[in-house]
């Protein structure tokens, strides 16, 4: 077993585990990918204020999320497919955010339901909502969402329409796996995933399959979901979705500052900085670039999170410093699961915990609650 020392060593060791559609789903863009390396590459023109001579005992990174108090501020972001980078994957990363305590974020289109999800663990996650055309599926989908105690609802707005993500063509991506010499040579050479594989029974979309009308297997659920995101989605259908909730609402997929005034005049607890982890508009800016603007223009009116490029503890600190409240990690822990299962998980957080409170501490402070611009040698005017 390799040392884990970074993010980027459970990137290597998923890599070799889990097979090729999957693990590109996850670490790849759309179209060339310019957005997607930007996301990741842009906090590197952020440069920390390093202070010594100063007392740094007794830290603490907690803080709290829409009123939720958590270890640290990081979420697991919604990311789907999630169970086909290890058998049960969304179940074992929730475990592990709980134990942590971080808020896990289960998808639309997970592989684990709503249901499975609750049944494994013992406190509220949150669940991040795709409108679709089929209003009837949403309001039960929602309605399921609370029955199974979920404390917040996530409502992604930036995939009214799918940008077109190339490895993903190229792998002939599907859950489960279609069969293809392609698919086949990809599943055979990780005899690990499918060992692990073979331990469950959860190998398609269970949020969807067996609760939409007509859609009782994979070939009619591939049809149904290239025909289902909705294009007319606008501002007036959040309403619609808050007064069926009632409970914390969260949206997702803010990269425009009109945009950002627009979400925090729906009532809305948060929105998130995000562009989809650089999936859907290539060559729309980096959401590191975004938040400043951002918060500046709205992070009086409501609670700004931010997603997107994070691998590292000191990442998490250049958004918080930026104005983020929060921060949402996906391939991180993505990798993690990947490589390990829930260990691995575990291990991805316990390494951004550990950057996180290391570099605070050098940048001379003692809460995370004081970060602020004043620790950046270049903040944004």
């Amino acid at each position: 077993m390799p040392t884990i020392c970074e993010i980027a060593d459970l990137q290597k060791l998923a890599r070799s585990r889990v097979p090729r559609m999957f693990y590109e789903y996850a670490d790849s863009g759309s179209w060339s990918e310019t957005t997607y390396r930007e996301n990741q590459s842009d906090f590197g023109n952020i440069k920390l204020r390093q202070r010594v001579a100063v007392d740094i005992t007794n830290r603490s990174l907690e803080t709290e999320m829409i009123g939720q108090k958590v270890s640290m501020p990081v979420a697991l972001a919604p990311v789907g497919l999630t169970g086909m980078q290890h058998a049960d994957g969304e179940i074992k990363a929730a475990k592990a955010a709980e134990k942590f305590g971080v808020p896990f974020t289960l998808s639309t289109m997970s592989i684990c339901s709503i249901e499975d999800v609750a049944e494994h663990t013992t406190k509220p996650f949150w669940f991040q909502l795709y409108v679709m055309k089929d209003r009837d599926f949403i309001g039960r989908l929602i309605d399921r969402a609370k029955a199974a105690g979920c404390s917040a609802l996530m409502l992604t707005l930036d995939l009214q329409i799918l940008g077109q993500r190339h490895k993903d063509l190229r792998n002939g991506l599907s859950a489960p796996p279609k069969f293809s010499i392609n698919s086949a040579l990809q599943v055979l050479s990780r005899p690990r995933w499918c060992m692990n594989m073979l331990t469950t029974r959860r190998h398609g979309f269970r949020n969807i399959i067996g609760h939409v009308k007509g859609v009782g297997d994979l070939s009619s659920l591939s049809s149904w979901t290239a025909e289902q995101f909705d294009p007319k989605l606008s501002w007036d259908d959040i309403e619609w979705i808050k007064q069926r909730w009632g409970g914390k609402l969260i949206i997702k997929g803010i990269l425009d500052v009109e945009d950002a005034k627009m979400a925090a005049k729906t009532g809305a607890d948060a929105i998130i900085v995000s562009n989809h982890g650089g999936r859907q508009l290539d060559g729309a800016q980096s959401s590191i670039s975004a938040l400043p603007a951002i918060v500046d223009a709205v992070g009086n009116d409501i609670e700004v999170h931010f997603d997107g490029g994070i691998r590292s503890g000191q990442d998490v600190l250049k958004a918080i410093c930026l104005g983020a409240k929060s921060t949402y990690i996906g391939r991180a822990f993505i990798y993690g699961l990947g490589a390990s299962g829930e260990a691995g998980v575990s291990q991805a957080l316990d390494i951004i915990r550990r950057e996180l409170d290391t570099t605070m501490a050098l940048c001379g402070e003692r809460l995370l609650t004081n970060l602020g611009r004043h620790n950046l040698l270049n903040p944004p005017v």
